[in-house]
């Protein structure tokens, strides 16, 4: 069996857990508390969160009221996008910093990119806030720096004018929706891909294809969506505060997906995606 590592390593060396725990869509307060809890119980070493979500001071909570020491745990946020531009974004971070009451953050991400639909100085927009990240990073606040929902036509600009390149985009990645031209970008600037919605709002769940394939080889759906992730070298970020799913969902590194099924679950139509493209969203 070909072995999918626990971490994987991004561009600047920094080891990071190959599963993370999603917390989009948790209602704040004690819900996230006790979920964040719970999988951290069961192994997660890897929290995602971000300004818009509303939990930051609950995740927060959870990580301080865990057992784990904070050196093994991996945590990330993200910058919103009423925050963009080098002065907004240090005060966003700010916020963060202490909503989530650490002495340093894993991970940072601008959760979405400014673009031409929005408006006519996007790229400068997006290079003002990097500068800001750029500046985090090398005060040692932040671990790592990196983007989300960013498609090549936004990041080859950004990237022309960085000094340091992202080593992270987070996107929307599951069975039936792969944005291979954006996966393919990725790969090739040595950028981590990490897959936001990897069991694709639930609908994937239901599709036939994926119940014969997970049948076969005694595992939910669930659990062979993420596995495809591993298997293609992104990093899955599942969801669930059920204390069952939250274990299962991290339990796939004993079976591996041959290739023929793994082409198959790469070539589903479109199923479970959430719409919302970069350069359409209204936020």
């Amino acid at each position: 069996m070909s072995k999918v590592e626990k971490d994987y390593k991004l561009s600047n060396g920094v080891k990071i857990p190959s599963i993370g725990f999603g917390t989009w869509q948790i209602e704040y307060g004690a819900a996230t508390v006790n979920a964040v809890k719970e999988a951290i119980d069961l192994g997660y070493s890897h929290i995602d969160t971000a300004a818009i979500y509303g939990n930051e001071v609950s995740v927060g909570e959870a990580i301080n009221q865990s057992d784990v020491k904070r050196k093994d745990l991996f945590i990330t946020t993200k910058l919103w996008n009423s925050d963009r531009g080098y002065d907004n974004t240090m005060k966003a971070f700010a916020k963060s910093f202490q909503a989530l009451q650490v002495d340093y953050i894993d991970l940072y991400l601008v959760h979405w990119p400014a673009t031409k639909g929005h408006r006519e100085d996007w790229a400068k927009v997006n290079s003002s806030t990097w500068k800001a990240f750029e500046e985090l990073y090398k005060d040692g606040v932040v671990k790592s720096i990196g983007v989300s929902n960013f498609m090549p036509h936004h990041l080859e600009p950004l990237m022309a004018d960085a000094k340091i390149a992202p080593m992270v985009n987070q996107i929307e990645f599951h069975p039936g929706f792969m944005q291979m031209e954006t996966l393919d970008f990725c790969r090739k600037n040595n950028m981590l891909v990490e897959a936001w919605s990897p069991l694709g709002q639930g609908e994937v769940l239901k599709n036939p294809d994926l119940m014969k394939i997970a049948e076969k080889y005694k595992k939910s759906v669930a659990q062979i969506c993420i596995r495809w992730c591993l298997q293609n070298g992104t990093l899955p970020l599942p969801k669930s505060v059920t204390s069952s799913r939250i274990k299962q969902n991290l339990d796939v590194y004993d079976f591996e997906i041959s290739a023929e099924d793994m082409k198959s679950i790469s070539a589903l139509p479109y199923i479970g995606g959430s719409g919302l493209h970069p350069d359409k969203v209204k936020f």
